[in-house]
């Protein structure tokens, strides 16, 4: 890279528009949307789309709602040309469709494009010619009239040809390409004489199409240069304003949302943002965009996944992970504050209110997505994604002091593996930690009956022991059967199933001289009482397995002067 890129590249010069006004509009419908994702996004392909391609990609278009449909170059290829006149021959273009073709202004090519245009019903001519400076100067070595010149020639042919196939209802649009370098002053000077060929009539409009071919300035720029032209066009109340922006410099979905707001009233792209080089904007952001803010754009994306199965399925390119509302972990979150703003946000949710859940701009069912993949745990994650992936899949709602503890074991497995864990692992995890914890003791079963006394059978190490307690309820009478010197500090009980089979599961946190802290345990059974005790043997094995081999003996020799039966 160069240290001074100013002897090299020259600023954009602001536009002289002082009194612009789209800086305090807001947009309050969807444009007309152009999908030219068979002209501008399969030239931009590796391997171009043969027509079985081509068409399964016409009938998606069709399906999400574009009712205008750029189909393609009919003069630039035999399968160009094929594909059209398969359209228009096998009658596949619905009646509410209008398909559009593009050619340059050339006479040739504007006669074989209209070949290739017989008996279809309703037809968008788009003709383009390159009209900046560097263009007029270097590729065609043209003046400003001769410019002019090449423009009103291919308008005149184009009225013209329109004229042998009366039965087709026409409609033209012209793109001054190059658009954004060009001056505006003659931009709207060659767009002026090209709608004084065409005679357009507020009844029946032409398309005037500002290409942000190359995209080399700010969105605010191209903003003021949409706003100059809306404001300069001497036939404005008869002008379709179209645009149609490049990603060059990554900025296409604020240049079109810009551009709206200075007047235009179309925007051409392509579905996901393919196109030349950086892309064409993305025509999902730009419609999702507006659904995030209350307004229908007109276009169905309910099954998004789908849609983008057919797309990179069609184009054989990718859509990144990352892709706005489509890609793979757009609605995933690894990170813990992440998880645990989200989990929030659901419990609150409700299902017809206003949507506010933090991180979401959008509830990802709107658009068929699942919440499976919402929240997923990795090194980064915290105690909040753990919990949320154990509630979702498993029913299981876990104390908070529950959740910092486990999310600290999660962690240690983690940093071992440093890979993502699925809701299937937390859950084997948890297993293992809380639930199948059974050495130095297990439970057998229980009898709690009047005068609040226990008698619980439990496996120490290889016996089968019967220890009898009395107390304030069984879990007091249960401890005090131990006579390990624990106490309760919080418990919790909650339903895991509904019905006659249904489980529950208890969660404990016991506290003791011998212990550092607290720590948990969890039972799950069909009866709470049950759960609750096996809950107590879980947190005890715990804090057991974390002493010394001296201190877990002295401390099961207090539990053996309390045996009433050994068998």
């Amino acid at each position: 890279m160069l240290n001074n890129p100013a002897t090299k590249y020259r600023q954009f010069i602001p536009i002289d528009l002082p009194n612009r006004t789209w800086v305090s509009k807001t947009i309050t419908q969807p444009p007309i949307w152009l999908s030219t994702d068979l002209r501008d996004g399969n030239q931009a392909l590796i391997e171009p789309m043969n027509i079985e391609r081509k068409l399964r990609l016409f009938k998606l278009l069709v399906q999400i709602g574009f009712k205008e449909i750029e189909v393609g170059f009919p003069s630039a290829s035999q399968t160009e040309f094929d594909f059209v006149r398969y359209l228009i021959e096998q009658q596949l273009i619905p009646d509410d469709v209008t398909i559009q073709v593009l050619t340059p202004a050339r006479e040739h090519l504007i006669r074989r494009t209209f070949e290739a245009l017989w008996g279809a019903k309703q037809v968008i001519v788009h003709i383009y010619n390159a009209t900046s400076p560097v263009f007029r100067r270097t590729v065609f070595n043209l003046d400003c009239a001769g410019t002019i010149n090449m423009a009103v020639s291919a308008a005149k042919l184009l009225t013209e040809l329109s004229k042998e196939q009366p039965q087709t209802r026409w409609q033209f649009q012209y793109s001054p390409e190059t658009f954004t370098a060009t001056e505006l002053d003659f931009a709207s000077l060659i767009c002026d004489r090209v709608l004084d060929i065409w005679q357009p009539t507020p009844e029946h409009k032409a398309i005037i199409n500002l290409p942000a071919s190359v995209e080399v300035a700010t969105p605010n720029i191209f903003a003021d240069q949409v706003e100059w032209m809306h404001r300069h066009l001497t036939r404005r109340d008869s002008v379709i304003l179209s645009v149609h922006p490049h990603n060059d410099r990554g900025c296409g979905i604020a240049a079109a949302e810009l551009a709206q707001m200075a007047g235009a009233d179309r925007v051409e792209g392509c579905l996901f943002g393919n196109g030349e080089r950086t892309g064409n904007v993305d025509l999902v952001t730009l419609a999702l965009n507006l659904y995030t803010q209350g307004i229908h754009p007109g276009l169905d994306f309910s099954d998004i996944n789908q849609i983008a199965r057919i797309i990179e399925d069609c184009t054989q390119l990718p859509i990144h992970p990352r892709h706005p509302y489509v890609g793979d972990l757009v609605f995933a979150a690894f990170s813990g504050s992440h998880q645990d703003a989200i989990k929030k946000g659901f419990a609150v949710q409700k299902p017809d209110a206003m949507w506010e859940v933090p991180y979401l701009p959008l509830d990802p069912a709107d658009v068929g997505r699942s919440y499976e993949s919402i929240v997923r745990v990795n090194s980064q994650s915290g105690k909040g994604g753990i919990a949320y992936l154990l509630e979702r899949n498993y029913n299981i709602i876990l104390p908070r002091r529950l959740q910092v503890e486990f999310s600290q074991v999660v962690q240690g497995v983690m940093d071992g593996c440093s890979q993502e864990m699925s809701a299937a692992d937390i859950w084997q995890i948890f297993e293992r930690e809380y639930l199948l914890v059974d050495s130095p003791l297990k439970y057998i079963s229980h009898q709690y009956g009047e005068g609040e006394t226990i008698m619980a059978a439990l496996q120490l190490h290889e016996r089968i022991i019967t220890i009898r307690g009395d107390g304030n309820g069984p879990i007091d009478a249960f401890l005090n059967a131990l006579n390990l010197n624990v106490q309760v500090q919080h418990y919790e009980e909650s339903s895991l199933s509904q019905g006659s089979n249904a489980s529950a599961i208890a969660c404990v946190a016991i506290t003791g001289d011998w212990l550092s802290g607290s720590l948990h345990g969890v039972g799950i059974h069909g009866n709470i009482v049950t759960a609750s005790l096996m809950a107590v043997i879980s947190a005890v094995n715990r804090a057991l397995q974390r002493v010394d081999e001296g201190t877990q003996s002295r401390l099961l020799s207090c539990l053996e002067k309390l045996i009433v039966r050994i068998n």
